[in-house]
């Protein structure tokens, strides 16, 4: 969902740092939609990146960035660990080894900007977790993200790849179908009473979580492809800004802007599991690192919702 809407904006844009963008190769499981409006070489296909010599095949193009937001989501990964490790883990170390290749004569360094998660930390947390706070994930999927952060700084310490590692926040209100992710839900109860459906709240309404929408996601891949390298110093990978609130915020906000009749729309059913995972997850961050570099995001969660009601229905409530 955020690739799709990443290729969409570069393509509505035309422009990235200063810079026109000629050509777009868009990856994933399934053969990406072609964005509406770009004029410049397109390059579409269903690949599997773990699989060896998928991503060697890949850089062949030499492209100025890539984007990597390759990964199976937080719930899917903790029910099945070889998937998780081969998508998560293994797919990245395929696709930096083979700009490793690729560039060994020097004379190719691409930005490489990675989709990591605000799940890398978890466990016994502060309050408020700052920049310096060590990685202390507590799933499968936040030890894969941190595995590949730790990659991708030994990567750009090495001058291989010009690398930058993004924690992105739970993105919100995501689009589509409920997917696998543990913080579905998250969206599902804002998404579903928007479209007056009823919506599964799995947690306590007490659950506090870090949060930004789908476009200040978009903002954030953008931002760092543009951004000087050597203002990273040597640690590439950033806690990415969002917006600390409970499910009890999310739906009062939902009231605010939909009204009493959404809210009547979504039904509690506890689920043990999901309720473990996301009590695990950090609930606000101090991310002064990224904020000083030029990230932001949303400050109000109606905000969110607002995002999602213009850029998903046409900026009206049914």
């Amino acid at each position: 969902m955020i690739g799709r809407k990443l290729a969409e904006k570069l393509a509505q844009d035309g422009m990235l740092g200063g810079s026109k963008v000629e050509r777009l190769s868009l990856l994933d499981v399934i053969e990406p939609a072609l964005p509406a409006g770009f004029t410049g070489i397109v390059h579409r296909a269903a690949i599997d990146l773990a699989k060896p010599g998928v991503a060697t095949s890949l850089v062949q193009s030499r492209p100025d960035v890539i984007f990597h937001l390759a990964a199976i989501v937080s719930g899917e990964a903790e029910v099945d660990l070889e998937k998780g490790y081969r998508v998560n883990f293994d797919g990245t170390r395929q696709l930096l080894d083979a700009v490793r290749i690729a560039g060994k004569d020097g004379d190719w360094c691409p930005r490489f900007v990675f989709a990591s998660s605000s799940a890398v930390f978890g466990g016994d947390l502060p309050a408020v977790i700052g920049d310096d706070y060590a990685l202390t994930p507590q799933t499968s999927y936040g030890t894969q993200k941190a595995m590949c952060e730790l990659m991708l700084a030994d990567y750009a310490r090495r001058g291989l790849v010009r690398g930058i590692g993004l924690r992105l926040p739970t993105i919100c209100v995501r689009p589509g179908k409920p997917n696998r992710a543990a913080s579905g839900f998250f969206s599902g109860i804002i998404r579903e009473p928007l479209a007056g459906q009823e919506a599964l709240l799995p947690v306590g309404r007490d659950v506090r979580h870090w949060m930004a929408s789908p476009r200040s996601a978009v903002g954030f891949l953008l931002h760092a492809a543009t951004l000087d390298p050597s203002r990273l110093g040597k640690r590439p990978n950033l806690t990415m800004p969002g917006l600390s609130v409970t499910v009890a915020e999310q739906i009062a906000a939902l009231e605010r802007v939909a009204g009493p009749k959404a809210v009547a729309l979504i039904r509690s059913e506890h689920d043990p599991l999901i309720d473990r995972i996301v009590r695990g997850w950090a609930q606000a961050f101090d991310p002064a690192r990224a904020l000083g570099l030029g990230f932001h995001a949303e400050t109000r969660f109606d905000e969110i919702i607002e995002v999602y009601v213009e850029d998903e229905m046409g900026g009206r409530l049914p």
